[in-house]
C-alpha cells in the first residue's frame, strides 16, 4: 500500500501549526499572570482537553511501565515552558524566540548520549559552533537582555531533552493518549516550580484578559497545533517538516513586532545574530543530505 502523497494543504497546515507555536511567546507576554502560572494553567487545561479527546479513542488506561516514562518526559516539557514564558517576560518575545533554534545544537549533543546507536555528526557540531558565535554576538549587542536570553537558552536545552526523549516513546497509542500523560507530567513539573518563583503553591486566578489568552493558548497553540502536527506527520517527510518547523522564530519575531510594536524592535546586530542562527538550522537539512550523498 502506497503512503499518502503530500498535498499543498499539508504544507499549508504545517505552516499554520508553526505560526501558532511562534505565537506562544507573544501570548505568554500578553497574559498578565506570572510566567510560571501561565505554564501551570496551560498544561493543566491542556491535560483535561487531551483526556477528553483520548476518552473517544480507547481511553487512558496504561500500565505503569508505559505511563510513567510519558509523565517523566512531560515534566521536561513543563520546565521548558516555565523557562520559556519567564524568558519572554524578562526580555522580549523576539529575544526568547531567537534562542529557541539552538535546541538543534543541544539535540546533536544530547541524542548520541540517550540513543547509543546514533553517533556524533561533525557537520551538526560545526553548525553548532556557528550558532555559538551568533549567540555571542547577540550577547554583545543586546546585553541589556542577557537574563532573558540566558533563560531562553536553558529553555532550549530542556526542549532538546524533551524532543530527544519523546523520539524514544513513539508507540501505537493515539496521539491524544500520549499527549494526556505528557501534558500531565508537564502540569506537575510546572506546579512544583511555582513555590520557587512565586509566593504560594497554587497559581493565581486569571482575569478576563488572561482567561481569553489562556483559552487561545490551550485550544489553538497547544491542542489544535499538536493535532495538526500529527496529521501532517502522516504524509510529510521528516526533512520537509524540519525545514518548516525551523521557521517558527521567523513567524514569531514578525508577529511580535506586529503585536507589540516598537518595544520589540532590536538593534541591527541582534537581527544579524538571529539571522545566522535561523539560517543555520534552515540549511542544515540540505547540508546533511549533500554530505550523505557524497
Amino acid at each position: 500500500m502506497n503512503a499518502p502523497s503530500t498535498t499543498f494543504r499539508d504544507y499549508l497546515l504545517m505552516h499554520v501549526v508553526v505560526a501558532a507555536w511562534g505565537f506562544t511567546a507573544i501570548l505568554g507576554k500578553w497574559v498578565t499572570l506570572p510566567p510560571v502560572d501561565v505554564a501551570v494553567w496551560r498544561t493543566g487545561l491542556a491535560t483535561l482537553v487531551f483526556a477528553l479527546l483520548a476518552a473517544r479513542h480507547g481511553g487512558l488506561k496504561l500500565g505503569w511501565r508505559e505511563s510513567w516514562p510519558l509523565v517523566g518526559v512531560g515534566a521536561l516539557l513543563g520546565v521548558h515552558w516555565v523557562l520559556f514564558f519567564l524568558s519572554a517576560r524578562l526580555s522580549t518575545a523576539s529575544v526568547c524566540l531567537a534562542a529557541m533554534p539552538t535546541a538543534m545544537l543541544w539535540c546533536s549533543i544530547i541524542e548520541p548520549v540517550i540513543d547509543g546507536s546514533r553517533r556524533w555528526r561533525p557537520l551538526e557540531l560545526a553548525v553548532g559552533m556557528v550558532m555559538v558565535g551568533a549567540v555571542w554576538l547577540i550577547y554583545q549587542v543586546e546585553f541589556r537582555h542577557w537574563q532573558g536570553f540566558t533563560v531562553a537558552i536553558v529553555a532550549a536545552v530542556f526542549a532538546a531533552l524533551f524532543a530527544t526523549s519523546t523520539k524514544q516513546q513513539i508507540s501505537h497509542r493515539h496521539w491524544s493518549v500520549i499527549g494526556t500523560y505528557q501534558m500531565g507530567g508537564a502540569f506537575i513539573a510546572a506546579l512544583l516550580c511555582r513555590p520557587f518563583l512565586e509566593k504560594g503553591p497554587l497559581p493565581l486566578l486569571p482575569d478576563a484578559r488572561s482567561a481569553l489568552g489562556l483559552a487561545f493558548l490551550v485550544l489553538v497553540c497547544t491542542v489544535a497545533a499538536y493535532a495538526g502536527f500529527m496529521k501532517a506527520l502522516r504524509t510529510m517527510s521528516v526533512f520537509s517538516m524540519n525545514v518548516i518547523y525551523n521557521l517558527e522564530p521567523v513567524y514569531g519575531i514578525v508577529l511580535a513586532m506586529l503585536v507589540f510594536g516598537s518595544s520589540e524592535f532590536m538593534s541591527p546586530g541582534f537581527y544579524v545574530g538571529a539571522g545566522v542562527i535561523i539560517t543555520s538550522v534552515l540549511i542544515l537539512p540540505w547540508l546533511r543530505g549533500w554530505v550523505e550523498r557524497r
